[in-house]
């Protein structure tokens, strides 16, 4: 392993993380609150107006597992440095622009940038910190995403009340004040830049390009593409001198199986994102204002918690940490389900278990993960496991919308007397149970190898 990084360097480093990690998802989250408006100037559907944030994720999902897999041949600094300036440059496009194809133009751009943030954010704690203390540098990069979700709809809205929304694409240009942090604390030594297969990194770009869209769009069409190209992908990899993804990696069952974790557990993680806001807005009948008002106090716990998480992790080891955000994510989702159509303050207060839960589950399984991957295989094993968070939570959105859509005729929950909250009780506490039984499993597992 490469030397770790010393204090004060090391603290330095992260909160330069922290920030950049924190801006990145006030960018992403910030235009979410433009769509109505964007639609309107532009004269769009909702579902066109849409690819403003679609296609912005699937640019920054693809391009983070392609950043891992540069950064396991280039200086990590000097990504860093590309990424931002893309981001940036994205940015003026999108301030600057009178087409709503301009618009687009300067989102793909700014997520082609971006997706170095979190791929760096996996990276470096995993490459640059011992086992013994990575737990509380993935603490500090989940303090500034927690920050950034909890400020960035309340900075869109403050920055939209006195000035055009396009001026949201400010807010990546102080990304550029890290720069010179980085080069100053990210003491990697430059490395010799082996060859990169593009082909094969084509191949993967577009099939997880077509699988976003099959989630998001439920096509047979897109299913069929994906297909073809995943598997040229897997004849790709196999016969090329140095294929973009090493089939070592495939082959690591303690690391595949850390993969197929970290997406079952950001699926279920993302009802708190997705059904949340909907249960607030079409139950409780809440004005879009007081929804995010009633999101805040769980992502500002979630803030000034996270670095308590690591430091849990790094005292009592990662499977405790694991065991305590599943009962914590247990027992919020069950608060949930019973409070689902009551007062928003019950809801506000069984998301702050919830979130906290899921931000101490990141922590656990990046740290598992990192642990099984090799020195040199951690820049893409650990991009393709930020990809794939991305991944699940298209999809779960997918299929929550279609639980939802479909509705219940019956409740679950006997606590809860709401007949018209009856679907989301009815998957928060479906959510629950398998929870529960993933923590037994785990359980089980390891009392099996003890």
């Amino acid at each position: 392993m490469e030397e770790a990084v010393r204090q004060p360097a090391g603290a330095a480093l992260l909160r330069v993380l922290a920030f950049t990690t924190s801006v990145s998802v006030m960018s992403a989250t910030m235009f979410n609150i433009a769509l109505p408006v964007i639609a309107k100037d532009f004269g769009l559907s909702l579902t066109q107006v849409s690819w403003v944030s679609s296609a912005f994720l699937l640019v920054y999902a693809v391009g983070t597992a392609a950043y891992g897999r540069l950064a396991d041949s280039y200086s990590l600094k000097h990504l860093i440095a590309f990424g931002l300036v893309v981001f940036a440059l994205g940015s003026l496009i999108g301030l600057i622009a009178q087409h709503y194809w301009a618009i687009l133009v300067g989102r793909v751009l700014q997520a082609a940038g971006a997706a170095v943030i979190p791929a760096i954010s996996e990276i470096i704690p995993a490459r640059y910190y011992p086992p013994e203390s990575r737990g509380r540098a993935f603490g500090i990069v989940m303090t500034g995403l927690a920050i950034g979700s909890a400020f960035g709809p309340a900075a869109a809205a403050l920055v939209m009340s006195v000035l055009d929304w396009q001026w949201l694409f400010c807010m990546p240009l102080f990304t550029l004040l890290a720069l010179p942090f980085y080069y100053r604390h990210l003491h990697d030594k430059p490395a010799i830049a082996g060859g990169i297969d593009w082909a094969g990194g084509g191949l993967f770009a577009a099939a997880a390009a077509l699988l976003l869209l099959v989630v998001t769009n439920a096509s047979w069409g897109y299913a069929g593409g994906f297909l073809v190209l995943f598997a040229l992908f897997l004849r790709r990899i196999r016969t090329a001198r140095e294929p973009f993804i090493d089939p070592r990696l495939l082959s690591n069952k303690p690391y595949v199986s850390g993969l197929a974790v970290m997406f079952l557990t950001t699926g279920i993680g993302f009802a708190l994102v997705f059904l949340s806001p909907q249960l607030l807005a079409n139950v409780n009948r809440l004005d879009p204002g007081l929804v995010g008002f009633a999101l805040v106090p769980a992502a500002v716990a979630t803030a000034l918690l996270g670095r308590l998480g690591g430091a849990l992790a790094d005292r009592k080891g990662h499977a405790f940490l694991y065991y305590v955000a599943s009962a914590l994510i247990a027992a919020g989702f069950m608060m949930l389900s019973t409070f689902a159509g009551m007062s928003p303050v019950l809801i506000a207060v069984a998301l702050i278990f919830s979130n906290l839960g899921q931000s101490f589950l990141y922590i656990s399984l990046s740290i598992a993960v990192s642990r099984t991957l090799p020195q040199e295989q951690t820049g893409v094993g650990m991009g393709l496991l930020a990809m794939l968070s991305f991944i699940a939570s298209a999809f779960a959105a997918g299929v929550y919308a279609g639980i939802v859509d479909r509705g219940t005729g019956a409740a679950w929950n006997p606590a809860n007397a709401h007949p018209e909250a009856a679907v989301y009780s009815n998957i928060f506490l479906a959510l629950a149970v398998l929870h529960l039984l993933l923590m037994l499993g785990r359980y089980v597992k390891a009392a099996r190898s003890a």
